[in-house]
């Protein structure tokens, strides 16, 4: 394995992936007291980047999911969750603040899966020219490094948002936050990408 590709790799996932950190700090202070939270937002986490990676795999190919138009319109996935985690902070605004643990509160697999896939649409153009010129072996690497900087972002996260001055931070504005980030980004992939005419 040609180390000189490692380092390529992680330069990329990092550069690429940098705003993830906060939106999965997010997520994780969102499930926190949730039993088994933190198990779906590591699957939805790799579920949405492998969402990412096919695409980008198969488009290096000449194989393309989505025509390039429809990307910016990924935008309308964390324009929808943040509007929605918007409405249930404002629905449960007036609940007690000692939130009881529930079975299956937080974030949903499915949920995180959409955020990273959205939110890293742009990043299927960076990685295409990179794949296609590093051939299935290089490629290769990339996708192990990928993979395994997955878990070391989402276990980035986690810290973050269990750091006691970050965590009471999260706890007391996380609720707030995390609608206004999706929203966000949401709204910055569909400007952007020119949806809508924008």
């Amino acid at each position: 394995m040609n180390l000189g590709i490692v380092g390529q790799a992680a330069g990329l996932f990092a550069v690429t992936n940098i705003d993830d950190i906060l939106i999965l700090s997010l997520f994780f202070a969102q499930g926190a007291g949730h039993h088994g939270s933190v198990r779906r937002i590591v699957i939805g986490q790799y579920l949405g980047f492998a969402a990412i990676l096919a695409g980008a795999g198969a488009a290096a190919f000449g194989a393309t999911f989505l025509p390039e138009s429809a990307i910016p319109y990924l935008g309308l996935l964390p324009l929808a969750l943040g509007l929605k985690a918007a409405w249930q902070a404002w629905k449960h605004r007036d609940d007690e603040d000692d939130e009881k643990e529930t079975p299956e509160g937080g974030p949903k697999a499915l949920e995180v899966a959409a955020v990273t896939f959205a939110n890293g649409g742009d990043n299927i153009g960076v990685y295409v020219p990179v794949f296609a010129t590093a051939g299935v072996g290089g490629m290769s690497v990339y996708v192990i490094v990928f993979l395994i900087l997955v878990a070391v972002w989402c276990f980035a996260g986690r810290f973050f948002a269990t750091r006691p001055v970050i965590a009471k931070a999260l706890s007391r504005w996380g609720h707030i936050l995390l609608p206004m980030v999706l929203t966000t980004i949401g709204l910055l992939i569909l400007i952007e990408g020119g949806a809508f005419g924008l």
